[in-house]
């Protein structure tokens, strides 16, 4: 994500006083109150669970990138239940503070552009992003979602519906099911684990646009 390109002015020295407002609005975005947060190398998992459950596990690797954060939000998705939330260092292992909070709490703390109608998860970073550093983060959370992950009456198919802006995704399927269809090209792979062998489905979007994706599955016989 990058930052709106802002003019530069020049004023002599008499000129610049008594014109505090235009002073104040030089100062760092972060310090207004009106910083964008930045990231990069997102990927997320979806693993699907126990049909019945509406409910899938959300494994989501991000990099942090603007410069002296000391904050990251995640936003919680509009109409999902969030719930089993963890946020962890993946260089160390070691859990991050981290709390939830509503979208006037978090333009408060700093997040410019949050949604005044959306939660986030705001997570305390290790130690302030460093200018042209980063900070990597891995967030687990459940959600629970009837509209997109539900069962077909008419077929009994499983069926995970749900718009995906991140650009590397995977969705693994329950234990014991298979592909029927899929509207996206996506990679199949299984894998093995002690509740069975599970089948991952992944994808790359190239595009500028969030993929709408369809996979629908069924119960091995």
């Amino acid at each position: 994500m990058t930052l709106p390109r802002r003019t530069v002015l020049q004023f002599s020295t008499a000129a610049l006083v008594g014109l505090g407002a235009v002073a104040a609005s030089a100062q760092p975005l972060a310090e207004t109150g009106a910083a964008r947060q930045t990231q990069s190398d997102d990927y997320t998992r979806y693993e699907l669970l126990d049909p019945p459950s509406a409910s899938f596990r959300i494994v989501y690797e991000v990099t942090a990138t603007t410069p002296g954060a000391k904050y990251f939000w995640n936003p919680i998705r509009k109409g999902s239940v969030a719930s089993n939330e963890s946020v962890s260092d993946p260089t160390n292992g070691k859990a991050l503070k981290f709390i939830e909070v509503s979208g006037a709490e978090a333009k408060a703390n700093g997040l410019g552009n949050a949604d005044l109608d959306t939660r986030y998860i705001q997570i305390e970073l290790p130690r302030p992003v460093p200018k042209e550093g980063e900070i990597r983060l891995l967030i687990d959370k459940t959600y629970k979602d009837e509209k997109s992950y539900f069962t077909e009456e008419k077929t009994g198919f499983i069926v995970f519906s749900r718009s995906l802006g991140i650009k590397r995704n995977s969705v693994v399927l329950p234990a014991g099911y298979e592909v029927v269809s899929c509207n996206f090209p996506s990679q199949v792979f299984p894998e093995t684990g002690a509740t069975g062998t599970r089948l991952r489905m992944s994808f790359m979007n190239i595009g500028p646009d969030a993929v709408s994706y369809v996979v629908k599955a069924r119960r091995m016989k």
